[in-house]
């Protein structure tokens, strides 16, 4: 394994990952926010807020729009569907997490502590590239709070980013948060990830890879593929840990859709065009355009700035 030094972090960058036979995604893309659609938004919202430390920052019809305190960036849409089973179907295809990414790991420390205080159970993992909590929401939509470690950290084994799962150094990162309460989802939060259930990488690659356009990153994660944009260890997870569960019903709890966040209009026209010359129908939006994946799950590509 190598470990790169910062001044060749980004040299490094473009010396891992697999890039896709055609088009591929700008250096800046990143992930927007994702779209929920649960059965109880009352119950849903006191568990974001409450739990989580979100701020409403809009409410529509629909639903609601929750962002990061000090930030008016949109980071989760959570819409009621009335009459949804009120007890979490599992065993689904389709999410198995959206990822909070903390602007900084002392963040990620008052997390933990304040979740220990609530008395709220979280699953814990050290990943090299990241350390990471795991939560599951009122209607069993699986959560990740995260800090990533520095890219000039991050390992590399011939042209995959070395990710593992080890146990988390839980007194450590208490430390890291200097003994301060947790206020909230601190301006600078942003969503990192999703990380979905699929019933074939095969699959996953040719629509996600070779038609949307990420690099692979790390490919002998057993059962899982991870890709991304711009060197990033991955903007999406998939799996098949779930491979020959159903797809959700339209009433299930669910991410309806996440949002990709590409630099200007002509991204958003290129990426189209490469979906479509994949065998994937897109639908033109105001905004840009949306597809979904073989199992359901849609994406909405647009244009907007690097953050």
């Amino acid at each position: 394994m190598t470990r790169p030094t910062p001044d060749t972090a980004r040299e490094s960058a473009a010396a891992y990952g697999v890039r896709p036979p055609g088009y591929r995604l700008p250096d800046a893309t990143h992930v927007g926010h994702v779209v929920l659609q649960v059965a109880d938004l009352a119950r849903s919202l006191a568990y974001y807020e409450h739990v989580l430390g979100f701020r409403v920052l809009g409410r529509a019809d629909t639903g609601v729009t929750l962002a990061a305190h000090g930030d008016p960036t949109p980071l989760i849409e959570l819409r009621e569907r009335p009459g949804a089973p009120p007890v979490p179907r599992r065993g689904r295809l389709g999410l198995y997490h959206f990822a909070v990414l903390l602007p900084d790991r002392g963040a990620l420390g008052r997390f933990v502590a304040h979740l220990a205080e609530l008395g709220e159970y979280a699953g814990m993992s050290d990943h090299l590239v990241s350390e990471a909590i795991y939560l599951t929401d009122p209607d069993g939509l699986g959560i990740e709070v995260y800090a990533d470690r520095p890219r000039a950290e991050w390992q590399t084994d011939g042209r995959q980013i070395v990710m593992q799962t080890e146990p988390l150094d839980v007194p450590d990162l208490l430390r890291a948060g200097g003994g301060r309460p947790w206020t909230g989802m601190p301006a600078g939060t942003v969503i990192g990830h999703v990380h979905l259930f699929v019933a074939d990488l095969d699959a996953a690659t040719v629509f996600y890879h070779t038609g949307l356009g990420f690099d692979k990153t790390v490919w002998n994660y057993p059962g899982a593929l991870f890709l991304s944009a711009g060197g990033y260890h991955h903007h999406l997870g998939t799996n098949t840990w779930a491979a020959h569960a159903p797809r959700p019903e339209p009433g299930d709890a669910r991410l309806v859709e996440w949002v990709i966040v590409v630099p200007d209009r002509a991204a958003v026209d290129d990426a189209a065009r490469s979906m479509a010359a994949a065998g994937h129908p897109v639908t033109t939006t105001d905004d840009g355009w949306t597809a979904a994946d073989p199992w359901g799950t849609r994406i909405r590509i647009v244009a907007g700035a690097r953050r």
